[in-house]
């Protein structure tokens, strides 16, 4: 009950960074591991804990959503659908083993991506495309491949790839959004049938993140983004370095 209790308040906080400045996953993926369970099925856990906050967030934004010149928005949830689903096969066929040496590697990858786009990457400026359309196709499969995999720092890259396509910093994000919510449908179909999923575990996160969320979204005004940031990377580097010193 203590560890249950735990995991509750860090989804609260996961929740409240998601909806303020992102990398709400590096809390929740700790928080459930330290429920017992191994790094795999505390990524399985997480994502589809996750997925209802995703959806709320997606649609809410749906309005101010558009598809990168040349490229329909059809397109991108077919190839978000699949690139999700082949992710989430294959993190189902790494031996819990493996996942537990990858991890380190896919946290410090999340957080040095992190760290680029909040304070490194400049943007292009709107309607300026660095990438076609099928460069944006392409781009956005092994971006859904990667979020079905583990899924930390897609909206980072998602971001980073709809820019460069052509679209505004704020439609872009509200395009992101929704295809987060699109790529982990199928990968959320796929894990409800694994065993890894620890349903209670679950219920908590998804309970305490999608309160956490809404208060994060109340406060989404007042809260400075910069330290938010700041300390999500912290969180990032710790939790990079206690999963190399635990890896087995």
């Amino acid at each position: 009950m203590m560890a249950l209790a735990i995991l509750f308040v860090a989804s609260l906080w996961a929740g409240a960074q998601n909806a303020l400045a992102g990398g709400g996953s590096f809390i929740t993926l700790p928080s459930l591991m330290l429920t017992g369970m191994d790094a795999r099925a505390a990524n399985i856990t997480s994502t589809v804990a996750l997925f209802p906050a995703q959806l709320v967030m997606g649609f809410t934004g749906r309005s101010d959503a558009m598809s990168p010149p040349g490229l329909p928005m059809r397109t991108l949830f077919v190839i978000s659908l699949i690139g999700g689903a082949i992710g989430a096969l294959i993190l189902l066929w790494t031996p819990p083993t493996v996942f537990a040496r990858l991890v380190p590697w896919l946290v410090l990858f999340a957080t040095a991506l992190f760290a680029w786009g909040s304070f490194f990457r400049k943007p292009p400026q709107p309607g300026e495309a660095h990438l076609p359309p099928w460069g944006a196709a392409i781009v956005q499969f092994f971006i859904a491949v990667y979020g079905g995999y583990f899924g930390g720092g897609i909206g980072l890259l998602m971001m980073a790839s709809l820019t460069m396509a052509g679209l505004a910093v704020r439609t872009a994000g509200a395009s992101k959004n929704i295809l987060t919510g699109v790529m982990n449908a199928s990968a959320v179909a796929i894990f409800a049938l694994s065993s890894d999923i620890h349903w209670m575990q679950a219920a908590v996160t998804a309970g305490g993140a999608s309160f956490g969320g809404w208060a994060g979204a109340v406060m989404l005004r007042t809260v400075n983004e910069r330290l938010l940031k700041l300390g999500v990377i912290a969180i990032g580097v710790l939790l990079t370095i206690g999963l190399f010193w635990t890896a087995p």
